[in-house]
């Protein structure tokens, strides 16, 4: 079930309503069957998957709870392997097999083996990271085992955030769902804001770029110059709208029935480096590789060379979860390979920063990051959406050309997006920006209580008036459901 759809404009009421007259005691029950419509609204029959993952963690975490050396570690590496080879089989297998079979061709060796004709479950990739990490904090004594079966399952299939996070840690979020939740105006009131504003980006900014980008880069090799350049910075505004309209809307949903979600966004697109980026970017993912992944690795406890090595490791991982592609591991890879270019080059830019003296200009050293650094987001992008490598390569080596002729190249840009809606999304994005230097001091969930009513106000109706008239609704799946 999309949240930008009519089916969630009902279901989201009645839950949340009956949620509240419902008896404490059978709540975790509600929730969990509302959950499991919401889950089943896509691909019904892929609830079965999810059981099995739930299965598997919940019985795992038990006996490693009450179990010793190997036994215990042996019990954590059977939970690890058999929930992501599920992950594997749905989403990695073709990927892998796709390439085995080039390499047998190559060297002509006898290769039989056939790709799987598998739909991707929504959301696979967050509800396994959740799963993994449950098992893991269990098996460093971070956490107890959930011995209520329902709770846990709970934990795993909790509707708002299911599909595409925050990507829960244990310790957050089990707890609350033994904790009683009566009817708070302000929270909800301002859980429903937050929402709104997440609606406000994915239905007003995010589905208005989505006609450039998807028109653009369904045939790239049709365009050059400034469409190019429109449909990269367009995907790299569209992503971020999109997936952090859906984590507004899910830690508002949360928050209206009195869940705390954890943030997932904090205003990333005023990173002035590309390491300040990804400590703002899906923060539940990148916290998940940091602690999993980086830190297990060694971390900064290491050599200068392993530490690089871990870093270009953990972010080339993260590439590949996002999808079995090249174009993902690569971006992945650049990724990580930016931020070891800025740990070499730290010395000689702090020299020209003392030799510029923009050291004495410190707002405009940090515009001039973040300037670039948004410059590096939306290009590596490239290689995020187009269909593959050769279209990516063909839009990074035609950005420049035909900029001769501006006049030229935006009238082939009007007849991608008409003029009139042009404008209006580039006001809309306008007002996002203004509103998140508004956050600066403060989250956008505590934002709407501290401001001065006629501030507030204004808001609210600016931000209702776009959603009235210039939203597009056409229930356009979010951009990370694909993982």
């Amino acid at each position: 079930m999309l949240f930008n759809s009519f089916s969630f404009l009902i279901f989201f009421p009645v839950v949340t309503l009956l949620y509240f007259v419902i008896p404490h005691a059978y709540r975790w029950f509600f929730l969990l069957a509302a959950s499991c419509v919401f889950y089943m609204a896509f691909i019904p029959i892929y609830i079965l998957v999810l059981a099995l993952t739930i299965a598997i963690d919940y019985t795992a975490a038990l006996l490693i709870e009450r179990s010793e050396g190997k036994w215990r570690t042996f019990c954590l590496v059977v939970s690890i392997v058999s929930t992501c080879m599920v992950l594997f089989i749905f989403k990695y297998f073709n990927f892998f097999n796709t390439n085995l079979s080039h390499v047998a061709r190559f060297f002509h060796w006898n290769y039989s083996i056939e790709n799987l004709s598998l739909i991707l479950p929504i959301g696979l990739s967050f509800h396994t990271f959740q799963s993994l990490s449950y098992v893991i904090e269990v098996y460093r004594k971070n956490y107890k085992a959930e011995h209520h079966f329902g709770i846990y399952a709970l934990y795993v299939m909790f509707y708002p955030q299911l599909v595409a996070g925050p990507i829960e840690r244990p310790g957050n979020l089990i707890h609350q769902f033994y904790e009683r939740h009566s009817f708070d105006y302000s929270r909800v009131t301002n859980g429903l804001k937050l929402m709104a504003w997440g609606f406000f980006k994915k239905v007003v900014i995010a589905d208005k770029l989505a006609m450039v980008v998807d028109k653009v880069y369904s045939d790239p090799t049709q365009y050059t110059g400034i469409p190019l350049i429109a449909a990269a910075i367009s995907f790299a505004i569209q992503v971020y709208c999109d997936f952090s309209g859906y984590s507004d809307i899910a830690i508002g949903s949360a928050q209206v029935m009195g869940f705390r979600l954890r943030d997932n966004f904090n205003r990333p697109l005023f990173s002035a480096s590309v390491a300040e980026f990804w400590r703002r970017w899906h923060i539940s993912l990148m916290t998940w590789f940091r602690d999993y992944v980086y830190i297990p690795l060694g971390g900064n406890r290491v050599s200068k060379g392993r530490r690089w090595f871990n870093i270009f490791f953990t972010f080339t991982l993260s590439g590949l979860w996002h999808g079995a592609n090249w174009g993902m591991v690569l971006w992945g890879s650049f990724n990580g390979l930016y931020i070891i270019l800025s740990d070499l080059t730290g010395g000689l830019r702090k020299k020209g920063l003392n030799w510029t003296r923009l050291d004495r200009l410190p707002m405009l050293h940090r515009g001039m990051g973040i300037a670039f650094t948004f410059f590096l987001f939306w290009f590596t992008l490239i290689m995020f959406r187009t269909k593959d490598l050769s279209d990516a390569l063909y839009v990074m080596t035609h950005l420049g050309i035909g900029l001769g002729s501006l006049q030229g190249s935006f009238k082939s840009l009007y007849h991608v997006l008409p003029r009139y809606e042009f404008m209006t999304v580039l006001i809309a994005i306008g007002w996002m920006i203004f509103i998140e230097i508004i956050e600066k001091q403060e989250k956008m969930r505590h934002l709407f209580t501290t401001k001065p009513v006629w501030a507030r106000w204004t808001i609210y109706y600016v931000t209702l008036l776009f959603l009235i008239f210039f939203g597009e609704y056409n229930d356009q799946a979010f951009i990370y459901f694909q993982f």
